[in-house]
């Protein structure tokens, strides 16, 4: 392995006036910020500019088969249906509830390239939790497929903004008035052949991804076009970056290439980074139903597959799965990993079985429009434990609470600065001005930068889990648990997983004289909030539960009361 040439030279001469790469400025939020120069002004530029991969193949979800000319028309259609049957303006919010049918991004391209604001929905919610994020946003349409529509059913009567629900491969032809069906809508406009004329600048809204928040209530994250198309050239950006590092000419693929996204769409590293990354690129994308790793490994052989990850457990799986070794997956090229930090050793086994594949991981959150760092190639063998660096574009810094800024290898909370950074939360100026400081973005991570501005990240300094790939904050799941008459007590903690990384655990106190079971708890609690958040194990302490001397309870003590840790 070469010597690395240092991150600090290669970004002065990459971004030189002149390069592909070069740095502009522009006032975001009234700050001065770096952005590329040669970024596409919106998310409508980018969809547009996919004429050009005309009969190559776009989506590929079982034995559906859809080229880009054919998707092209779709959101064409969608689009005008959008503006002259429903009213949709700029600026009006659209909800997609729906797992990842190719439907999806068909959603999401009209809805951005006309102007309006995407609101995708989590799928694994419940009807309260996806009520509270439509009326919240202030959405006058959702667009859900038939399991969503079900649990959405009755909506429009007490939601007031939301006007239509738009079902997506329904069963049946019975519709409410309000419900209107995604196929015959498209169909009426299947003759338009160019999108509807509007203008959008780089930072009107594009979407709004809801995040949990501590206060037991989704947060609505608001990205610009600017957002999301910064994010499409820094994640180039870092993958040339490293090639130069050591020694390499970056080369320019010119055989299509393919990404399997198991990741839900509904999720920023679904669809901004893997869905408008491979888009952007031409790539054909393949779907699944829902993950699963010998399905995955046959989908890598039958496509051709050159990239396929997700959360470290996805690529795990593969790694154990015993038909990997029947299968020709020698076309991977890459293997992704992002949501969790993966285990050391994982990258030395993708190494081994796909042997012309280099592994990446990174760091972002919602609040970044999915990137913040990248670490590739030999970077991320020799720092396997490593999120990467962040692109020219993008400041990271590690605080402490008294504001002050700490030196390399020190852990504190990572701050990040650049022109993904979101505008805010949607009605929520209180929690924007607590988050966002002069352009910086508190991340509520704990961190650290060692001598080469390589990031770590060391824990999350906010009180959540993260279930394979999914954030679950303990006071959403300890409300819950409060909500039962027979809880006086409840504190949530993470079990560890070997798969998942960490399952919801908790430990409550009971009234004196009430009996309840496990069973009972759980019930409640999956009544209230989606499934994946509900304790898979539940407690019962005869005390009250352990606390500091500000009231908060020790969650290390409720790990040993529960066995979790040793005493």
């Amino acid at each position: 392995m070469s010597t690395p040439i240092p991150v600090t030279l290669l970004d002065e001469k990459m971004t030189a006036p002149g390069s592909p790469f070069e740095i502009d400025e522009a006032v975001i939020n009234g700050i001065p910020t770096r952005i590329w120069k040669n970024t596409a002004p919106s998310l409508r530029a980018i969809f547009e500019d996919t004429q050009k991969f005309a009969d190559r193949d776009y989506l590929v979800y079982e034995d559906e088969r859809i080229s880009y000319v054919q998707h092209y028309q779709q959101v064409v259609a969608l689009a005008h249906a959008l503006t002259s049957d429903l009213g949709i303006n700029k600026g009006d919010r659209v909800a997609l509830a729906m797992r990842n049918y190719p439907e999806w991004p068909v959603v999401f391209w009209a809805t951005v390239s006309i102007g309006a604001v995407i609101v995708p929905l989590n799928a694994w919610w419940t009807t309260r939790e996806l009520e509270y994020s439509i009326e919240n946003s202030g959405a006058r349409l959702v667009f859900a497929d038939q399991q969503r529509a079900a649990l959405l059913a009755g909506t429009c009567d007490h939601i007031h903004s939301l006007e239509r629900l738009i079902v997506i491969r329904g069963e049946d032809n019975a519709v409410s008035p309000n419900e209107v069906r995604f196929e015959n809508l498209v169909a009426k406009h299947d003759n338009e052949r160019a999108l509807p004329i509007v203008d959008i600048a780089p930072d009107d809204i594009a979407s709004i991804y809801y995040t949990s928040g501590t206060t037991g209530k989704p947060k609505g994250a608001i990205n610009s076009h600017r957002n999301i198309c910064t994010n499409q050239i820094s994640g180039i950006y870092c993958r040339v970056r490293t090639e130069y590092r050591y020694g390499r000419e970056p080369v320019m693929p010119t055989d299509q290439m393919g990404q399997l996204i198991s990741a839900p769409l509904f999720h920023v590293t679904g669809s901004l980074a893997m869905l408008c990354g491979s888009t952007i690129a031409g790539s054909k994308i393949v779907f699944m139903y829902k993950w699963d790793a010998d399905t995955a490994i046959r989908l890598i052989e039958k496509e051709q597959l050159n990239s396929f990850g997700g959360v470290p457990s996805m690529p795990l799986q593969v790694l154990e799965s015993p038909i990997l070794s029947q299968h020709d997956t020698s076309s991977v090229r890459a293997v992704l990993f992002g949501g969790a930090p993966p285990a050391p050793e994982l990258a030395e086994r993708v190494r081994i079985a796909f042997p012309n594949a280099s592994s990446s991981n990174g760091y972002g959150l919602t609040e970044t429009s999915a990137l913040t760092t990248v670490c590739v190639a030999e970077d991320y063998m020799t720092r396997p434990e490593s999120a990467g660096m962040p692109a020219a574009v993008c400041d990271v810094k590690i605080m402490i609470e008294a504001g002050e800024q700490l030196p390399a290898n020190e852990i504190g909370e990572i701050w990040i600065k650049g022109p993904q950074v979101i505008k805010g939360y949607w009605n929520n100026p209180e929690a924007t001005a607590k988050t966002i400081t002069d352009g910086w973005l508190h991340t509520g991570d704990l961190c650290y930068l060692d001598d080469e501005n390589f990031l770590f990240v060391v824990d999350r300094a906010k009180d959540m889990l993260l279930r394979g790939g999914e954030n679950i904050y303990c006071i959403e799941v300890e409300s819950a648990l409060y909500d039962h008459p027979a809880v006086i007590d409840a504190a949530v903690v993470g079990i560890p997983h070997p798969i998942l990384g960490e399952e919801v655990g908790a430990l409550v106190q009971i009234r004196r004289g009430i009996n309840v079971s496990e069973k009972e708890l759980q019930d409640h609690v999956a009544a209230l909030i989606a499934a994946f958040k509900v304790p898979i194990r539940i407690d019962q302490h005869p005390e009250p539960l352990p606390r500091n001397a500000n009231g908060k309870i020790m969650k290390p003590a409720v790990k040993e009361i529960m066995g979790l840790v040793k005493a």
